[in-house]
């Protein structure tokens, strides 16, 4: 799967400033049938940050975080499904067997953060990742607490959106002292790639900053939509959290909602289907000054154009945009296997004509333009 996405890219690497794919999501197809410079390898690491804060009342008070890397073209690979043991939901990636290291033809390599969206995690976005890191990047997503699909959804952790910011520095924090990776991390070239409300996280790394007040207002109006309910918060045991009901954490970190959160040793982000557009006004942007890509599907109906990646481009003029017709909020996710697909309809069927594999990889082709001349420093 992953080696379809990797031979398309080829061709379409090199019109990824198009506004958008071709209509009918037809997959590019690379005349010289070119296949990515690297295999992927894995880690994981539980990142402890040395300062306890809100967890936002997550069961794991640690910072689960996945790596892809790339290593030698020659690595021995093996398939790997993701999801519960016995019960995968998505087709993964063919990744190098266990303690593959890091491949050895550059001494250092470019480094993107990835953030995943309300209730995932970071594997369903496997597919971005993997392909980043057989071109050359070690990718790096962090499993947000209290808001990711490897342990109970957490009230705090659902509406308290600015800390997943912090999150992603405490990750990186973390990697540029890995005893294993820190020393090949090239810190002149650090990026961060996010879907959905990781989307908003990532341009909160890029300077962005959160208007609670007004994102309220907005949902409180006539004009609310689809963003104000997600369909995750049906996981919730509770709907929503109330004043009366706020731990201290909570209230301290609500009053933090407006901070900068912005990383300066981020050089550039892309924000996939950015979600909370509302949760932004006119001098919310006035930071930033960094390159941003923003893309999205024409048909999201879970972070709807207009309110999110429209106002949001309106609102960040220098930003980059590219649209996937036809495309939908869960186009972006990783390919359903077909059990999952059976009962899993929102997250695996797609809009007739739209091919999930195709916006995978004009995606993929997209961030590796970005990211090429965002980042620059050289072949891969």
């Amino acid at each position: 799967m992953l080696r379809a996405f990797l031979l398309a890219v080829a061709l379409a690497t090199t019109c990824w400033m198009t506004a958008a794919p071709a209509a009918d999501n037809t997959a590019p197809v690379s005349p010289a049938e070119q296949t990515a410079p690297y295999n992927v390898g894995e880690s994981v690491r539980m990142v402890h940050p040395p300062v306890a804060r809100n967890w936002r009342g997550a069961r794991t008070e640690a910072l689960i975080t996945r790596i892809w890397y790339p290593v030698a073209p020659a690595s021995a690979e093996h398939a790997h499904d993701i999801g519960a043991p016995g019960d995968p939901i998505f087709a993964g990636h063919q990744i190098a067997d266990d303690n593959t290291p890091l491949s050895d033809a550059r001494p250092k390599y470019p480094l993107l953060l990835l953030s995943h969206g309300t209730g995932g995690s970071a594997d369903d976005l496997d597919w971005l990742a993997a392909a980043l890191a057989a071109n050359g990047y070690i990718v790096a997503g962090v499993n947000h607490p209290g808001n990711n699909a490897l342990e109970p959804l957490a009230r705090e952790g659902f509406y308290l959106w600015w800390e997943r910011a912090t999150d992603v520095s405490e990750v990186l924090d973390n990697l540029l002292a890995d005893p294993t990776l820190g020393a090949r991390i090239d810190t002149q070239r650090i990026g961060a790639v996010g879907f959905s409300l990781g989307g908003y996280t990532v341009l909160e790394l890029a300077g962005a900053r959160t208007r609670l007040q007004h994102f309220q207002d907005f949902c409180a109006s006539p004009a609310a939509d689809a963003i104000c309910k997600p369909p995750e918060t049906a996981h919730l045991k509770n709907d929503g959290p109330t004043p009366a009901s706020f731990s201290p954490q909570t209230q301290a970190s609500m009053t933090r909602a407006g901070d900068s959160y912005r990383d300066p040793r981020i050089k550039a982000v892309f924000a996939i289907a950015p979600a909370l557009g509302e949760a932004f006004d006119a001098t919310s942007f006035a930071e930033v000054d960094i390159p941003v890509l923003l893309a999205a599907g024409t048909q999201d109906p879970v972070a709807p154009v207009a309110t999110n990646i429209q106002r949001i481009a309106g609102l960040l003029p220098r930003a980059q945009v590219n649209m996937a017709p036809g495309a939908v909020h869960y186009t972006f996710m990783d390919d359903c296997l077909p059990r999952a697909a059976d009962h899993l309809a929102m997250l695996c069927k797609d809009p007739e004509g739209v091919n999930r594999d195709a916006v995978h990889a004009q995606t993929i082709a997209w961030a590796l333009g970005f990211f090429t001349t965002a980042l620059p420093g050289g072949p891969l």
